[in-house]
């Protein structure tokens, strides 16, 4: 909350895990009200592969995590139920974007349309100043720009902030990181010494509704005849049919797994979703220089400027490298010093400044 250092009463995003059980507990030690959320967003049963085990976030063992973890803080805990608003915002976009030959990222969508959007009505209509996760994300306001920034956590293992650059500046005004300057192993720490039952429970790395990390299986069962009506296409390397693969969706830039053997390491290098199509190549075809995205938002900046130099990453674990950032009328074209491996349609481009978020967009095709 930045309202001139007073404390006031904040929402805490809880999703059972020992992050969020910290950022709660910190910011009840800093002298706010805190108020706990875990937030339903969507049921097992609907998205497979996991039924028996709800364990991961927004599951039933998230909810009862969460729940003891406020009851030994004292402090309020609600379950909102958001399971229509994420389907319909962040599953849906999902599974549009295999179809649609790219590989999404999901969390940013979450991100900026639930906890981000949905979370903050909830925030006004409990009463709270600000909501609060356990991203590792810092926050700050710029008197300078006249704009909020956020930056790159201390803890460089755990930084989030590559998935939050679709956060508005609304959005930022309202947002408190307890843990954006405390490592892993520190947060560890404060939950055992607070006798947390999350202090040691670990994390989870996959998409929270594919819980068992099979793209294919969920998208078969999500889209009717999926597998059927799109298997058989052309595998096409170097401009000759070579084999024929199971569906486009099915398959990511740089994959292995599922195009067959040539004799040699070959990956796919592109995915056409309009004539059900792959191409393959050597791992050199993998590389190149430019991209464009048309869905971006500047956070630290207002506007960019026609030519920019930012640190570009084009995944999250991705390491930042320097590029020129074209901008004209909200189309961004990102030129690197140096080629990069595997630039994925449909992945999040992010722009830094040193350790602030600049802002970032979602990659639609590569540039020549």
């Amino acid at each position: 909350m930045h309202t001139n250092g007073k404390k006031g009463t904040v929402l805490v995003a809880m999703s059972g895990g020992v992050d969020s059980s910290v950022a709660a507990a910190l910011l009840l030690e800093q002298g706010y009200h805190v108020i706990g959320v875990t937030m339903k967003t969507y049921d097992f049963d609907e998205v497979g592969g996991n039924i028996d085990n709800e364990s991961s976030c927004c599951g039933l063992g998230a909810v009862y995590d969460a729940r003891l973890v406020a009851a030994k803080l004292g402090i309020p805990h609600y379950v909102t139920d958001f399971r229509d608003e994420f389907g319909n915002r962040v599953v849906d976009y999902f599974v549009e974007e295999y179809l649609r030959g790219r590989t999404p990222n999901p969390c940013v969508m979450c991100n900026r349309d639930i906890k981000w959007g949905e979370l903050l009505k909830k925030a006004q209509a409990l009463g709270a100043d600000c909501i609060a996760t356990g991203h590792y994300a810092r926050v700050r306001y710029d008197g300078d720009k006249n704009r909020y920034v956020i930056s790159r956590a201390l803890f460089a293992q755990k930084d989030q902030s590559y998935a939050l650059w679709a956060l508005s500046q609304e959005a930022l005004s309202k947002t408190l990181f307890p843990l954006g300057e405390m490592t892993k192993p520190d947060v560890r720490g404060i939950a055992q010494r607070l006798g947390l039952r999350t202090a040691d429970k670990q994390e989870s790395f996959e998409i929270c509704f594919v819980a068992d990390n099979d793209y294919t299986r969920f998208l078969k069962e999500r889209v009717d005849r999926l597998g059927v009506e799109i298997q058989g296409g052309d595998i096409v390397w170097d401009g000759k049919i070579v084999g024929k693969h199971q569906g486009y969706p099915f398959y990511t830039i740089g994959q292995r797994k599922g195009i067959g053997a040539f004799g040699r390491k070959m990956y796919v290098t592109g995915v056409d979703a309009a004539s059900n199509t792959l191409q393959i190549g050597e791992d050199g075809d993998l590389y190149n220089s430019r991209l464009v995205s048309r869905q971006v938002n500047w956070v630290s900046i207002a506007k960019a400027p026609e030519e920019l130099r930012a640190s570009v990453m084009v995944r999250y674990k991705d390491k930042p490298e320097p590029a020129t950032i074209y901008s004209h009328e909200g189309t961004i074209r990102v030129v690197f010093d140096a080629p990069k491996r595997a630039i994925t349609p449909g992945q999040s481009v992010v722009f830094y400044d040193g350790d602030d978020l600049l802002g970032g967009g979602i990659i639609d095709d590569l540039a020549e």
